[in-house]
Formats: structure tokens, C-alpha cells, sequence
């Protein structure tokens, strides 16, 4: 009886623990009134990430995984549920939400819902993660006829909820596989496809990420590539005729027409796009994948937008490598909720970085940490000539497992103290890049952050292998808690 009486107890503690970290506070909406309060949010506890079997060999569906990150836990590092989807080959990616803190005044909303485009079949999935937190099922499937059909899209990425309450996507292309910087709105009840959130006008010839702020009325999107082209594998010429990204696209938010295209210049492949998350800021940043730099992008006197360079990770002379040239690959960024720290990685380099951004101008690196990648010692890369290291760095290995790939997409906790890191991209570069990351599936690690001086290191005690999955080696992708975080949410 009394052993029952305490799991009844630590039942009802758990789920407690879990409404606040589904960021609902019941008289006011989802998620927090600012970004400095949501650094005062609980621990997290759970990550949702989309776990990918495309290109594997493995003949079976992507899944949502559920992983237990209490270190108070019996089943912690441990993958606690997975969530299959109904059909094979969708390429799982980027995941968002129903409703966030841009919702926050309206307590008719709740953030229940996790909303998950595949980018390869371009069926969105809605899971309800509401119902038990531990044990996502499936709610909807919106169907890639419907994006077509309503708005001429496919290939949807990224996701982001709207003060209005629909969901707003963005798409890198057409249903043929062309390039294309479209946007679709859903509905954020029923989930029908409304139609293209751009009301005419041009449109980029590519999509990517996107990043909104009403209060200076504009919506700032990336271009990665032509989908039928970056789907088959990363290849320079394609690069040189074109295919790939060079722009931000700066768009009126209250017109939903294109104001801008900001060139960073050929070969820079702008990914990831973050404003600052204080809400009256006109400045953020952008990764360049290819040409490894950090571009800052600001609001000028004049009122329109505008880009400069602030960081630059050199690319090294290498043998035994695709090119003689090796770049970084920045792939992911993500800006701490104080918006003092910068965090990026070089997916192909090897590293997590951390750069001071109090003066947004000069970023100062303040902590840096290899996790595999392409030069680390013993490997089949020579560096020939490096300007920033003296020596090839050592294998990361953790808990003896030496880790595969290399640190792609990360998520921060809420009070920055944690940066968690996967390793996989996508699972056709994965193959060419990486192909141990097929063989061997993909890790989740977790970097401690000091927050005073700066720094990171590797969490001993923490690892997720992904290569030990019931079903096969599978490729673990982006991060998200139940309660929001810095990539999800976005303050008006």
C-alpha cells in the first residue's frame, strides 16, 4: 500500500512537472510573457526528436522519438517511446508548433500539438504530444496533394506558429522539385491548408528558414536549394551553376510581398536565420553553410535591411577529401534567451562554438569543443594548412563510444545551461559525408555551458546512440522540449 501510495505521489509530481514544461500558464496562453521569463522555466525533462530511415537501407517509417533527459530518472538517456509515421521514405526534418509564446496573452491556446513537416514527401504530420507528453500520438496527417493543390508547395521545413493562431511553413520548392521560397499557411485548429501566405509578386527562387518580427514589420527568410538537386547529394558544380543559396529575403509582414534580396554572395548557402529574441531588436544573425561565415543582419537609419559579415571560420587545406578546400559547413545556429551567447557548429570541421554577442558587432569566441567530424586524428583527412589549429584534434569518444558524423543540430536549455547536440543532417549527405553515421546511427550528446565567463564541455555522464534502435541504426534529427525553447518561439 505504502509503495503504491509514493507511485501515486511521484505519478501525480511528474505531472506537474510536465504542464509546466508544456509552457501553459491557464489564465494567460502558451509559453512565457518574455524571453528573460522563459529562462526561469523548469528543467526540461523530455526531447522530442524526429528520427530519419531514408537512405539507410533500413525498409522502414521515420519516427518521433521521446527521450527522458531527468537525470533524476531511472530510464534517463534512454529513448522512452517512439512514434511511428504511417507511410515510408518522408524524410522527417524540422519540427514546430501549434501555438508558443506569440500566443502567450490568449488562453484559449494551448501548445499541445507538435507540428512536423517531412522534407522529402511533403506530408506534415500534426502529433499530440497534449495527451501524455511520454507517449506523442498521431493526430492528422495533412497530405502533400493538399500543399500542392492550395498552394503550388512541397518540401516544407520550416515551421512557426502565429499570433493569429495558423501555422505559418516554409517550403524550398514546387511539387515538381524546382526551387521555390513559398510559404503555406494552416489553419491552427483544423489543420486544412489555407494557401500561400504571400499575397503575389515575386518570389525567391529559393526557400529555406524564416524568422518573423511584427514589431518592425517584416519576415526574414534563407535559401538553401533546388530540392530535386540537393536531394541527391551535395555535388560543387551544382553550386557553381547556381543551385544553391545566396540570399536573405526580407519581407513586408503586413503586405506579404518581397521587399529585399540581401546577396551574400555565390557558394554561401544561408541555413539557419535567428532575430535577436529581445522583440523590439532590428538586428540577428545568419549561418553561411559554404562559405563558413556568421552575417549579421541589422535594420539600417534608412529603414530598409542589411548584412555584413562578423564571423568567418576558415576553410582548411586538406588531402583525402572531397575538395582540397574544406569548409566548416555551419549548419545550425541558435542565440541563448538573453541574447548574450551565439552558438553554431561545423558540421564538417568537427566543433560547437560559443561567441559572445553583447556587442552584437563584434562577437568574441568564448568556448569551443570538437565532436568528430572530418579532421580529427587518424581519420582519412590530412590537414595541410590550418589557420586556426596547430594539430588535428583528437576522436571525441564518450563512454567509449567513439561518435560518428559530425555536431549538426543543437538546442539550448532554457537557462543555458545545457547544449544538446545531434549529429545527423540529412540523410543524403549524411550517406556521402558520413557514412559511418548509415552504419552506425546518430548520437545525441550534451554539452555543459558555463554561463559567467563562457565555455563548454562535453557531458560525460550524458549519450544517446541512436545505433541501437530496436528497429536498425536510425539518423536523430532536430530537438524540441514540450515547454518551447530558443529556436520555437518567438516573441511579439
Amino acid at each position: 500500500m505504502l509503495r503504491r501510495m509514493k507511485m501515486m505521489k511521484k505519478k501525480e509530481e511528474l505531472s506537474l512537472a510536465l504542464l509546466a514544461l508544456s509552457g501553459k500558464c491557464g489564465a494567460c496562453g502558451p509559453g512565457y510573457p518574455s524571453p528573460l521569463e522563459a529562462m526561469k522555466g523548469p528543467r526540461e525533462q523530455l526531447l522530442y526528436l524526429p528520427c530519419i530511415y531514408r537512405n539507410t537501407g533500413i525498409d522502414s517509417p521515420d519516427f518521433l522519438a521521446t527521450v527522458d533527459v531527468d537525470p533524476n530518472s531511472p530510464h534517463y538517456c534512454q529513448v522512452i517511446h517512439r512514434l511511428p509515421m504511417p507511410n515510408l521514405g518522408d524524410e522527417l526534418h524540422h519540427s514546430g508548433w501549434n501555438a508558443c509564446s506569440s500566443c502567450y496573452g490568449d488562453p484559449t491556446k494551448a501548445r499541445n500539438l507538435l507540428v512536423l513537416p517531412s522534407l522529402i514527401s511533403s506530408r506534415i504530420y500534426i502529433v499530440d504530444v497534449g495527451s501524455d507528453p511520454r507517449a506523442p500520438k498521431l493526430h492528422k496527417v495533412v497530405e502533400a496533394e493538399e500543399l500542392s493543390r492550395r498552394g503550388n508547395a512541397a518540401f516544407p521545413h520550416t515551421s512557426h506558429c502565429l499570433g493569429s493562431g495558423e501555422i505559418l511553413i516554409s517550403c524550398l520548392g514546387d511539387p515538381a522539385g524546382n526551387g521555390k521560397g513559398t510559404f503555406i499557411l494552416l489553419d491552427g485548429e483544423t489543420f486544412e491548408v489555407k494557401g500561400n501566405w504571400e499575397k503575389g509578386g515575386k518570389i525567391p527562387a529559393l526557400g529555406y528558414d524564416f524568422w518573423y518580427q511584427p514589431r518592425h514589420k517584416v519576415l526574414l527568410s534563407t535559401e538553401w536549394g533546388v530540392p530535386r538537386i540537393l536531394a541527391q547529394g551535395f555535388h560543387p558544380r551544382d553550386v557553381e551553376q547556381g543551385h544553391y543559396g545566396r540570399h536573405i529575403n526580407v519581407w513586408d509582414w503586413s503586405s506579404r510581398s518581397l521587399l529585399q534580396e540581401i546577396d551574400l554572395g555565390k557558394g554561401s548557402i544561408p541555413l539557419e536565420i535567428r532575430f535577436l529574441h529581445e522583440p523590439s531588436a532590428s538586428q540577428g544573425f545568419v549561418g553561411c553553410a559554404l562559405s563558413g561565415e556568421i552575417q549579421r543582419f541589422y535594420k539600417t537609419p534608412e529603414g530598409n535591411w542589411a548584412a555584413e559579415k562578423v564571423i568567418e571560420v576558415p576553410s582548411k587545406k586538406v588531402q583525402g577529401w572531397l575538395l582540397p578546400d574544406m569548409p566548416g559547413l555551419i549548419t545550425d545556429i541558435l542565440i541563448s534567451l538573453d541574447d548574450r551567447f551565439l552558438y553554431f557548429s561545423n558540421w564538417i570541421h568537427g566543433d560547437v562554438r560559443q561567441y559572445d554577442i553583447s556587442d552584437p558587432k563584434n562577437p568574441r569566441l568564448v568556448g569551443q569543443v570538437f565532436l568528430g567530424g572530418s579532421i580529427s586524428k587518424g581519420g582519412a583527412v590530412t590537414v595541410l594548412e590550418d589557420r586556426e589549429l596547430q594539430d588535428q584534434p583528437e576522436p571525441c569518444v564518450i563512454q567509449g563510444k567513439k561518435i560518428p558524423g559530425g555536431p549538426q543540430m543543437l538546442q539550448l536549455s532554457l537557462d543555458g545551461r545545457r547544449l544538446y547536440v545531434s549529429t545527423s543532417l540529412f540523410s543524403a549527405w549524411d550517406r556521402q559525408f558520413y557514412p559511418e553515421l548509415i552504419r552506425e546511427g546518430s548520437m545525441l550528446l550534451q554539452l555543459d555551458v558555463d554561463t559567467e565567463k563562457g565555455g563548454l564541455a562535453v557531458n560525460p555522464k550524458f549519450l544517446v546512440d541512436f545505433g541501437k534502435e530496436p528497429g536498425g541504426p536510425v539518423l536523430a534529427h532536430e530537438m524540441r522540449y514540450p515547454g518551447g525553447d530558443c529556436t520555437s518561439d518567438i516573441w511579439l
